[in-house]
Formats: structure tokens, sequence, C-alpha cells
């Protein structure tokens, strides 16, 4: 697909949002579809890192729970609109995403993932210490007026449909670039790749910043979203869980997994909660991703070009 597609593309999905913004139906599906968009941006944030450069993240809820914070602060001090929220939650992950690639240099592997964890224990902690944002007791934020829509919720899942295509459309122009390439080299055998003069260590940096940004930015509008932030929400293991099994799901070398993974399994998990019970979505999420792990390692994406290549 060529640039000039992809951006037309791009602003279609943008405008086809707006206009079932506008649509009066049931809000309850406004609601589901900013959760499933929302993961859309997770999970693509997530595969950058994960994915693309194989240092798998466990640290999900802290960049997703700093982002939402830097918006709880920022309301508190200033009530500052909405989009001055997204851009100082998504500058301040990525702070916190570059800090942590510098600090991580030489770990790899399963003590990469196991820093990424702590870091969200440390973060959460900290938190949970800090009574101007709520602390464990959490706060309570009043949503403005909605500019557009007559409705908040509408307005917040328009918002989320701009915000899912600018991840999307991010980690496409990474994969198609030279930094795609480095990464893939990266995530096949880093010491091969320095050997080759892959510059690993910025290629690295560049991986942690964005994703982290990516994470921010879907984390901004949470306070508005819930109109109740506590540690426990915000910083909740389900966004690990899901980040991890989404793009495996769809599968992690390429930009259309993570989507492709995001909305099958947000919507399972949206349908068993409104059918069944909100408890079953981790059980869900345990037994698709067993099962993808057993029979279609590579995701769906790789399942079906095995199955087109025979």
């Amino acid at each position: 697909m060529k640039l000039g597609g992809g951006i037309l593309i791009a602003l279609g999905v943008i405008a086809a949002g707006v206009l079932v913004a506008d649509l009066r139906v049931n809000p309850y599906l406004y609601f589901a579809g900013y959760v499933i968009l929302q993961y859309v941006v997770i999970a693509t944030a997530w595969n950058i890192l994960g994915g693309y450069a194989g240092y798998v993240n466990f640290g999900t809820p802290a960049f997703f729970a700093l982002g939402a914070y830097t918006a709880v602060f920022l309301i508190q001090w200033a009530r500052a609109p909405l989009y001055v929220l997204i851009i100082a939650g998504g500058l301040v992950s990525a702070l916190l995403g570059l800090g942590i690639g510098y600090l991580t240099l030489r770990l790899r592997g399963v003590f990469f993932s196991i820093a990424t964890l702590a870091l969200s224990i440390v973060l959460q902690t900290f938190v949970i210490n800090w009574d101007y944002v709520g602390g464990s007791k959490g706060v309570t934020v009043i949503r403005p007026s909605a500019p557009l829509f007559g409705s908040h919720v509408k307005f917040l899942f328009a918002v989320m449909v701009c915000l899912a295509v600018l991840a999307v459309t991010a980690a496409w122009l990474i994969e198609r670039s030279w930094v795609g390439r480095g990464l893939s080299a990266l995530r096949d055998n880093e010491e091969a790749a320095e050997c080759m003069g892959v510059p690993t260590l910025r290629l690295k940096l560049f991986a942690t910043t964005i994703s982290g940004f990516l994470l921010g930015v879907a984390g901004a509008p949470f306070p508005y979203y819930v109109t109740y932030v506590e540690p426990s929400s915000a910083f909740n293991l389900d966004y690990a869980i899901n980040a991890l099994a989404m793009p495996m799901i769809g599968g992690t070398t390429t930009w259309i997994g993570p989507v492709i993974g995001a909305v099958l399994l947000g919507t399972a998990q949206q349908v068993a909660t409104v059918t069944i019970s909100s408890e079953l979505n981790l059980l869900i999420v345990g037994v698709v991703l067993v099962a993808f792990v057993v029979l279609a390692p590579e995701g769906l994406v790789g399942l079906a070009r095995r199955l087109r290549g025979r």
C-alpha cells in the first residue's frame, strides 16, 4: 500500500467514526466501542516494542496509568482541555519510555520483562501515596460539557477513533521504513544486528519512547471515561495481559495483527461482560491465547499466510 493510499484510508476511517458517533443508537455501544478502540491503541503500542523489536513489555499498566494520572493532575490543577491532556499524557509516558530504555540497556529477554513489571509496581506505589491525585482513595472527575454530538460518551468515542487511527498509522509507517527493518533485525538476533551496523541502541530507545507515548495517549482520556480514577483501575493487570494477548492472536510481525486481535478479543470480552460476567474476561483471554500458541503461534495473519502459501 502506498503512502497516499494509506493516508486516505486513515482519513476515511476517521470520517466514518465521526459519522457513527452522530448516530442515535444504544449508548452502551459507544462505551464498548471506546474500550475496543482503546485496546487497538494499547495493542499497537505494545507491538512496536514487543512485536517489532522482540522486547516483551509487562509494564503496560504503568504507561497507561501515567497518561491517566497526568490527565488527572492537569484537570485538578488547571482544568486543561482534553487535547492538552492527551498531548501531555503522551509526552510524559514517552519520557518514561525513554528513561526505561536507558536504564535497561543491558537487559534482554525475561530480565527486561521483569524490570518493566517492577516499574508498574513502583509507579503504583507512588500514586497510592500521592494525595493530590486521589491517592489510594481515588478521585472523582467531573466531565465538562461535550462540545460535539451532545454526549460526552459519543465525543470520547470519536476521540478514540482518531487516536486508534494515529497509532495504527504510526505502526504502519514504522513497519515500512528502515526503522521497521532495523527493529526486525533486532528481534531476530541483536548481536548479529550490531555486527551488521544496525544502531540497536537508538532503535531500542525509539521503540520504548514511541510505545510509551501511544500508551500514555490511550490513558489520557480514561479519567473522563470512567469519571472515578483509582490506582487499582488505572494499573489494572488486564491491560498487561490484553496488550500481550491481542498482538499474539492477530500476529506480532505486522501492523494489522494487533488491530485484528484487539477487535476480536475486545468484542468477545464486551459480549461476555453483557451476557455472562466481566469476571470471565481473563478466562476468555487465557483460553484463546493458549489455543493460538498451540495451533497458530504466528497469529491469524501468519495462519492466513501459511494457508495461502499451500
